[in-house]
């Protein structure tokens, strides 16, 4: 009989809530802080070191985020980070002007993503005890829209503050809302077993760190082939929209600090819809049609580099970027849904939380990689954007046709298609 629990429970709602509100926080900090480096220095290459520094921290933290999630409070969690996180921007607003500005960044922006890297495993690991396995993969939607709601607004209020009144605002505004976040996240009631142990600290990270490599690599060794094509797909891709996207709009087209907060609003407007689509689609796609998916944001970028390669007025050449970004944005949160999905379905409750950090980990150790070297490209290649949005795409084709032999081979998996029946 089908279960009609409803997805919208309170603590469900109090989360989602807290989320946008800390997420918009996140948001406006994301979308000015390397902005602000970028007008400063003008060099794309030093914005695509300062970038790939910055997400060092997420790709170390992560892991432990992730064990700490399956052993403690992930309420605690949230609010404790939350808190940390305002008192951080805090000390930076009253530090500008005082220290190096690009060490300040660094250190700030390092900062951040380490944060972020403990934070999101605690989230990912409450939604499903929070909702009910019928309710996971819409539940999954809800955080994922949720997210690209914030980073609708985020950009687009960023930068309207940002091009107006500077960087103070933004982080005025992003203190408050850390602050309010954790406030409200202290009346979630997140299910929680204090798990026993007389073991050293040591011996538990050690431990867990084998059992998620053990689970990944042995027992589902389909999840370290799905993680290996998508630390590939966001070397490519992924860290092009990360860096060449702003160098595109504000060095090359020569548009506003407000027009590139539009872009990135329609970049978190487009998995907004994704996360849409994944409701109304989910009786139709499959995790073995995720090859699909990915071909299909590939191809937006073709019409990306042949307005750079023409020279097509700037405006017209910023729609077509923008129209792109959005497409691809909206397939990639499609795409990341049934993923995240596929591995909640497959891992057992008490290693969710250390199997999709370990996850999420594996996957950032790309981009990094991929910042610097498109830092680089754009650096000596200003004038030639086209040809590096080109080998992109080719470089992201192949990967997408390699693609298609493992996530074929998920055809057959009881557990996903069992949860994802459900909702049928």
């Amino acid at each position: 009989m089908k279960n009609t629990t409803k997805l919208f429970n309170k603590d469900f709602t109090l989360m989602v809530i807290g989320q946008i509100i800390s997420l918009f926080g996140n948001s406006i900090l994301r979308f000015a802080l390397p902005l602000y480096l970028l007008d400063t220095t003008n060099s794309a290459a030093l914005f695509g070191a300062v970038s790939a520094c910055s997400l060092i921290p997420m790709i170390t933290v992560t892991p432990f985020g992730g064990i700490i999630a399956d052993r403690a409070n992930k309420r605690n969690i949230m609010v404790f980070l939350d808190f940390l996180t305002a008192l951080l921007i805090t000390v930076f607003a009253f530090s500008i002007g005082k220290f190096n500005l690009i060490f300040m960044l660094i250190v700030t922006s390092m900062a951040l993503y380490g944060i972020q890297g403990a934070y999101q495993p605690s989230v990912q690991a409450s939604i499903p005890l929070l909702v009910d396995r019928d309710n996971l993969l819409p539940g999954n939607a809800v955080i994922n829209q949720v997210s690209s709601l914030a980073g609708l607004l985020g950009p687009i209020i960023g930068g309207i503050l940002y091009g107006f009144y500077g960087l103070t605002p933004i982080l005025i505004a992003s203190i408050i809302c850390f602050f309010v976040s954790a406030v409200m996240e202290i009346f979630i009631k997140i299910p929680y077993t204090k798990q026993e142990t007389t073991s050293s600290a040591f011996a538990i990270v050690k431990e867990d760190f084998a059992t998620s490599i053990n689970f990944i690599f042995k027992e589902k060794p389909v999840l370290f082939k799905t993680i290996t094509l998508i630390s590939c797909f966001n070397l490519f891709l992924s860290s092009l929209i990360m860096i060449g996207i702003p160098v595109i709009i504000t060095q090359i087209l020569n548009m506003s600090s407000q027009a590139y907060g539009v872009t990135q609003g329609m970049l978190a407007f487009g998995g907004l819809c994704g996360g849409i689509m994944t409701g109304i689609l989910v009786k139709k796609i499959k995790i073995y049609h995720s090859h699909i998916i990915l071909s299909l944001a590939i191809l937006c970028l073709i019409p990306m580099g042949l307005v750079l390669m023409f020279n097509v007025s700037n405006m017209i050449s910023y729609i077509v970027v923008t129209a792109c970004c959005f497409l691809i944005m909206a397939l990639s949160t499609l795409f990341s849904i049934q993923i995240l999905t596929f591995i909640q379905s497959e891992t057992p409750g008490h290693l969710t939380g250390k199997v999709i950090s370990f996850c999420l980990a594996m996957t950032m150790c790309s981009p990094p990689i991929g910042q610097i070297i498109y830092g680089y490209l754009f650096e000596v290649l200003k004038n030639d954007a086209h040809i590096i949005v080109f080998i992109a795409a080719l470089a992201s084709g192949v990967i997408a046709l390699m693609s298609k032999k493992v996530f074929s081979s998920m055809r057959n998996n009881e557990v996903y298609i069992e949860v994802c029946n459900d909702r049928e």
